[in-house]
């Protein structure tokens, strides 16, 4: 028989056991209650590109050949700005144009799509026609639209000054920052003669702020042809340029953090036939700037093309079929 005794004691000795488990219990609760959360480490996200595309006429086809291999190696591009050919690359990447489709409708530019002669009295020919080629190029023809923000510069002839356009009809904006002086008639917008863009800015690097963008980086399509005496009205007005755009680069070169200069020397500024030699002057001076770019990306220079891809971003990719 149990002695009733016995059993006081068991639970004497018990209770004093189970007040320190409970104390501890308690203890333990508190701790988990107030505890920081654990987070985990977030990565650190990669710096917004910019792009800066300048103008070239036939030598604009060179830009190609950089979006494709930017789009091979999953570079990102966060912003665009365009002038005159850059603008038309720039517009056709950010409305959604696949590297394949820009090629195949490169392929099919001659003189009659985008201008006619004219009897001359602001310029001999004036390039309309372009406004309705855009729009069969381009998946959208509103800057609102595009799915990466672009911006487009063109000059007002009356002042000097630098017109950007971020706003509204896409194809009126590229057409003005693409009338070549002299050879084209200027475009008038709100009352202002607009003509390329090219001669206030070579490439428009100034044009990506309000883009929030941390790197800048331009492609520059200048031929280096500045030391040859002209022989016919074309090569004035494309040696005019040359000298503009040499002038302007002492601007725009110091705010790009990287520029892309395709060799493009050996072209003339209507070589429309030699689409494939473009491309490839793009792709190689592409090529060689890669480390670089990385670089700029926070990558190592050896960094793969699937890890920066990785990376956090909201950005727009290139496809290139």
């Amino acid at each position: 028989m149990m002695d009733p005794g016995g059993a006081n004691q068991t639970l004497t000795d018990t209770g004093p056991r189970v007040r320190r488990m409970l104390r501890a219990a308690a203890r333990a609760l508190r701790r988990f209650a107030y505890a920081r959360p654990v987070l985990p480490t977030a990565t650190a996200p990669r710096p917004r590109l910019g792009w800066a595309l300048g103008g070239g006429f036939a030598r604009g086809m060179a830009h190609i050949g950089v979006l494709k291999v930017l789009y091979e190696n999953n570079i990102p591009v966060d912003a665009l700005a365009g002038v005159s050919a850059g603008g038309v690359a720039a517009a056709a990447l950010a409305s959604g144009c696949t590297t394949q489709e820009m090629i195949d409708d490169a392929r099919k530019i001659r003189w009659r799509q985008f201008a006619r002669w004219t009897l001359p009295r602001l310029g001999f020919a004036t390039n309309e026609r372009l406004e309705v080629m855009l729009r069969e190029m381009l998946h959208c023809t509103t800057f609102e639209e595009l799915s990466i923000p672009l911006a487009v510069v063109a000059t007002d002839i009356s002042t000097g000054e630098a017109v950007v356009f971020r706003h509204g009809d896409l194809t009126r904006a590229i057409r003005a920052s693409s009338a070549v002086p002299g050879l084209f008639a200027p475009v008038e917008h709100e009352g202002h003669p607009l003509v390329d863009g090219s001669i206030v800015c070579g490439v428009p690097a100034a044009a990506l702020a309000g883009f929030a963008v941390d790197k800048i980086v331009g492609v520059c399509l200048n031929s280096g042809r500045l030391h040859h005496r002209p022989v016919n009205f074309f090569q004035v007005v494309g040696q005019a340029f040359q000298i503009a755009e040499a002038r302007c680069e002492l601007t725009w070169r110091p705010q790009c953090d990287l520029v892309i200069e395709p060799d493009v020397s050996r072209f003339t500024w209507d070589d429309f036939d030699r689409l494939d030699e473009f491309i490839a002057a793009g792709e190689s001076a592409t090529r060689a700037a890669l480390p670089r770019l990385r670089e700029l990306l926070g990558a190592p220079a050896t960094t793969t093309a699937a890890t920066i891809a990785s990376a956090p971003t909201a950005t727009t990719s290139i496809e290139s079929s």
